[in-house]
């Protein structure tokens, strides 16, 4: 039995491209789909559209997570990802471990004839978004034999969007996410390690669905599809490459148009979010303390009691490589903590 894409008992979540409703496209890491069933075993049928790395997706069936590599095509696959099952209900979460490094068209599930597609929960009502980079994205979490250390030799296998400091976050305060982030990506187009030498930021990356040209062509998001209540920007740590200007001189042309810039992208997001919080930061990973002036100055600048800036207890000195499960847990709960702190601000409607 066939459960096509626009099975209206599916659940999905992230910034999905649904053009085709039978074919939806998936970009952003922590992208999901959900299927509640009563089945012995369950599969679902992949296209994968591959741009670097080795391309992993992440599922959790019955409270139980795994993962599975991708082909490295553009052709259907069918993958298993169930199969003896008990009698009884099961739930399986489908997402997107990685970022952009690949997108997939997801085709739909494969159960047995007699299998059955059940009613979800409804997805929670707290919405949180994150802009940020590979950090957010949760690249190279599964690493924990470097905890604190530089980041070992991969290829992809270790990336895990599933244990992001945003995901553990939103799981915390029961809020849907979407993690509007690339491994590499700094504020400004030039800079930051995405796609080099001819490096695309954020500025060109938050308003878009597709944006990897080497995938294919750039697409447009819709911004009144999704609110969130809460926004997360957290850029600031890969715009020192190829210069860290911040650090070398603050004051300096570089640098006040890069304080500009994130003044304008922070602002760009007000307008299209009007009753967000929004909650400036960086993170624990290794950077100048300049970037962090920066932003607080920025922060300052705008004067405004929907704007926040946060800071971990190790901001910028906690770590060499990027931020492993248990690193990512406790950044998880100091800003779940602190966003609890901003008082009563998920009953906001848009």
């Amino acid at each position: 039995m066939k459960i096509a894409p626009d099975n209206e008992l599916l659940q999905y979540s992230g910034r999905i491209d649904f053009e085709v409703q039978t074919a939806p496209v998936f970009v952003y890491a922590g992208s999901f789909v959900k299927i509640k069933f009563r089945g012995a075993c369950i599969s679902a049928d992949i296209s994968n559209h591959r741009s670097y790395a080795t391309n992993y997706l992440g599922y959790i069936l019955d409270g139980k997570q795994g993962k599975f590599a991708l082909t490295q095509n553009d052709k259907p696959h069918t993958y298993t990802l169930g199969k003896r099952l008990t009698e009884g209900e099961h739930e399986l979460l489908l997402f997107k471990r990685m970022d952009s490094c690949h997108y997939f068209t997801f085709h739909g599930f494969v159960m047995e004839e007699e299998g059955e597609i059940l009613p979800l929960q409804d997805k929670p009502q707290r919405r949180i978004e994150v802009f940020g980079d590979s950090v957010s994205c949760g690249e190279v979490s599964e690493a924990l034999h470097c905890v604190g250390k530089e980041d070992p030799k991969h290829d992809g296998e270790f990336s895990n969007s599933w244990y992001s400091y945003s995901w553990i976050t939103a799981r915390k305060l029961n809020a849907e996410l979407h993690i509007t982030a690339q491994g590499g990506a700094a504020l400004m187009d030039k800079t930051g390690w995405f796609l080099g030498p001819d490096y695309i930021g954020m500025e060109s990356i938050y308003d878009k669905i597709e944006y990897n040209p080497s995938i294919g062509p750039t697409k447009q998001w819709n911004f009144e599809l999704w609110k969130p209540h809460v926004v997360i920007v957290a850029i600031g740590q890969n715009d020192a490459n190829p210069e860290n200007f911040m650090a070398e001189d603050y004051h300096c042309e570089k640098a006040v148009i890069w304080r500009h810039h994130y003044r304008a992208f922070v602002e760009k997001l007000m307008k299209l979010y009007p009753k967000a919080h929004f909650i400036l930061a960086t993170t624990i990973l290794g950077h100048d303390a300049s970037w962090d002036k920066a932003i607080d100055d920025v922060c300052n600048e705008l004067n405004d009691a929907r704007v926040h800036h946060f800071l971990y207890s190790n901001n910028g000195c906690g770590t060499p490589g990027h931020i492993r499960v248990p690193e990512a847990e406790k950044m998880a709960e100091e800003l779940s903590t602190y966003i609890n702190s901003l008082g009563d601000i998920w009953n906001e409607k848009e």
